[in-house]
């Protein structure tokens, strides 16, 4: 198993790469090869017995995250140093640095080790005021929001953010503002109006209880992100839905089964469904279609994914919309996984 989850670290790192963290990438790749059996942090890690694949357990994130957690917890402050200026250690050292972090640690790092990162990526919501703005172009009814493996939050409120991609959507005076770069038409100038919001999450991060752990998710070397996450979370912890521990399914049911007349629901996920079971997923997907075919014009559901598909090119934003009728499905074009970038490819409003 060991030589698996080795790959698995060198694929994660190369991923690492190319999302901009080359900080992240050196470690992982570092740890790849130097983690020893006989620790309690590398034993657990070099025996994983879960899922390795792509879309699995994000294991290299977990052990990243909880190094991260030491480093912005004041607890491993050389390893803080090498975080601050990598340039300046070798990787000998750094190698060195790194495992002698892993055994000092471990109680902490098995805590991170014990559950999958949470990202928050709050660029995301880029993807989300877009498809706000066609969904109030096209139906003109205030949003009632339920999402999916929402985490802390951050990406529940959305409507608060600023997208200035040559034109400007969003509050004028947005706190956190978001510029990907944008290919393809501007949405539609509709202003959506959140009649409602809720979110769902298995493990919930609570911004002032679990700052520290949102936090670590973020890579060092992303100061920007870092800076825009912690104005996220000072946001939710001033105002911010809580979001309810359960399973999101069961959540999911419970959700689709009230009435919202004049309303949109609108149902979503950024970056989660692929750590649900499949059995979970199957279940959603039947709930989801029940659901619509109960939808009518006055009420109408839609489903909004920015998930990762069989392409390497970012993830698939998709958009399954009910108003009544059958089921209409809009491609709504691709996105960068951290937000950076969003190749939008949906028709127009009127379509």
């Amino acid at each position: 198993m060991s030589a698996a989850v080795r790959a698995m670290f060198r694929n994660q790192a190369a991923g690492c790469e190319s999302l901009g963290s080359p900080l992240t990438a050196r470690v992982l790749t570092i740890l790849a090869a130097a983690m020893t059996p006989g620790h309690s942090v590398e034993d657990r890690v070099l025996g994983w017995p879960g899922d390795l694949s792509r879309a699995g357990d994000a294991l290299a994130l977990r052990l990243a995250g909880g190094l991260h957690g030491l480093v912005l917890s004041g607890a491993a402050p050389e390893l803080a140093a090498f975080y601050r200026a990598p340039e300046a250690v070798a990787d000998p050292q750094a190698t060195s640095l790194l495992l002698h972090t892993l055994r000092a640690h471990p109680a902490i790092l098995h805590q991170w080790l014990d559950h999958p990162p949470q990202t928050n990526e709050i660029r995301r919501s880029a993807v989300l005021i877009a498809a706000g703005q066609l969904l109030t172009a096209r139906l003109g009814l205030p949003l009632v929001l339920s999402e999916l493996g929402a985490s802390a939050g951050l990406n529940l409120l959305w409507d608060r953010y600023a997208l200035d991609i040559g034109a400007q959507f969003g509050p004028k005076d947005a706190a956190i503002r978001l510029n990907p770069v944008w290919r393809g038409a501007l949405p539609p100038d509709a202003v959506p109006q959140v009649a409602a919001r809720a979110g769902v999450d298995l493990h919930p991060l609570d911004p002032v209880r679990d700052r520290l752990r949102a936090l670590s998710y973020i890579w060092a070397d992303q100061t920007e992100r870092l800076a825009r996450t912690r104005k996220g979370l000072e946001a939710l912890a001033a105002y911010g839905p809580v979001v309810q521990q359960d399973d999101a399914i069961d959540w999911l049911e419970k959700r689709l089964a009230q009435p919202y007349p004049g309303r949109l629901h609108l149902v979503y996920h950024t970056i989660a469904w692929q750590y649900f079971p499949a059995a979970a997923k199957a279940r959603g997907l039947a709930l989801l279609e029940a659901a619509g075919a109960r939808a009518t014009a006055d009420a109408p559901l839609a489903h909004l994914a920015m998930e990762a598909d069989a392409q390497d090119h970012g993830a698939a934003l998709t958009l399954r919309l009910w108003c009544g009728g059958a089921a209409q499905d809009i491609a709504l074009g691709r996105a960068d996984f951290h937000g950076r970038w969003i190749e939008w490819a949906a028709p127009s409003a009127q379509a």
